[in-house]
């Protein structure tokens, strides 16, 4: 039998970029922190409740009355035990629904509520924070991926920058959307029709795969979509330059 001769090339390359990639998450403190906000917030309601009761007239007089029922020390004790547990789901339910970015020389990897998606830096011409979202850009301007992203600026643009991505402070050809309305002239065949229907997906009607899917089918026919407060604004890549 041969001795081991160690990882074959392809996977001495992985792991060494795997090695050299950076991760950028909400920190671990953060369901602490929630916990700890929310038995503050327990032992505030205590102290509201009983307020509430020696008022002649208030609301929610009636459960206030209830709440002080409960002798002390165990209404104490119940608020800040409700308080904390409300506070360890709230926080892991942020956790949940936060973004988490590793990002290395050749691939980012964007993963939220449990769903994962990698882009090659290859397909990617720049990268941005818009508002409260990652934004990466195609080769035709088109918007690659679009994440909620509540981390924080200064470490996205530096982990980005470090690894060769071109981080632009906003996007390059934001001038050049325009707002969607129905039956937009101009589109290509099947646009409207699509963007119609991701309308209604950002509404109460569809889940947010149905949107990315609906985007990408958009990405497809040329189109980069950008989204304002339910609006779908378009843009049709620039035209190749003379002689090209």
């Amino acid at each position: 039998m041969k001795p081991d001769e160690g990882p074959r090339p392809a996977e001495s390359a992985e792991s060494a970029e795997s090695a050299e990639a950076t991760v950028l998450s909400q920190p671990a403190w953060l369901v602490p922190a929630f916990a700890v906000a929310g038995a503050v917030a327990g032992w505030l309601v205590k102290l509201l409740a009983n307020w509430l009761v020696t008022l002649r007239w208030a609301p929610m007089k009636g459960p206030a009355k209830l709440v002080n029922a409960v002798p002390e020390p165990w209404l104490t004790v119940l608020g800040l035990t409700v308080g904390a547990v409300l506070g360890v789901l709230v926080g892991f339910i942020a956790l949940h629904e936060s973004l988490t970015v590793r990002v290395s020389d050749t691939h980012v990897t964007l993963t939220i509520r449990d769903e994962s998606r990698e882009l090659r830096r290859a397909d990617t011409v720049a990268v941005h924070l818009d508002g409260k979202f990652l934004v990466l850009l195609g080769h035709h301007t088109e918007e690659t991926a679009r994440e909620p992203c509540d981390l924080d600026r200064a470490e996205l643009t530096a982990a980005f920058t470090a690894h060769g991505w071109n981080w632009t402070p906003e996007d390059p050809h934001r001038a050049g959307f325009r707002l969607w309305v129905p039956d937009t002239p101009g589109l290509p065949v099947g646009a409207n029709a699509l963007l119609s229907a991701r309308a209604h997906a950002m509404g109460k009607t569809g889940t947010a795969q149905d949107v990315r899917a609906l985007r990408d089918e958009l990405n497809g026919l040329g189109l980069a979509i950008r989204d304002e407060k339910k609006r779908q604004y378009w843009r049709l890549p620039p035209p190749p330059p003379p002689g090209a």
